[in-house]
């Protein structure tokens, strides 16, 4: 399936890393560069943790499921590049926490 750079929706699910339960949140994405992206201005949310302990997660975009690796993004550029990406407004200058996920094959 092919997607359009940009922001979009997608539902994140990962595992519980207490529950060990599929958890799954609704979020804002950017596409990019054949990955995707979810960003935080701060490190205190469940989908965040969980997938920094166990980065195998699964992505649903327009009824499609894929599974992907999870990684937090080092590079400041790259960071702030999802960010103006992701937001048109005053927000794209915020300092976010970043998440890349790369599909399987």
């Amino acid at each position: 399936m092919e997607f359009k750079e940009g922001p979009l929706r997608a539902i994140l699910s990962t595992k519980g890393r207490k529950t060990g339960k599929t958890h799954s949140v609704e979020l804002r994405a950017v596409f990019y560069n054949n990955r995707f992206y979810f960003s935080r201005r701060n490190s205190d949310s469940d989908w965040l943790k969980n997938a920094i302990v166990d980065p195998h997660v699964s992505i649903t975009v327009s009824g499609s499921s894929l599974q992907g690796h999870a990684s937090l993004v080092k590079d400041e550029t790259l960071a702030k590049k999802i960010s103006a990406m992701k937001y048109a407004d005053k927000r794209a200058e915020d300092s976010r926490i970043v998440l890349e996920v790369i599909l399987c094959e």
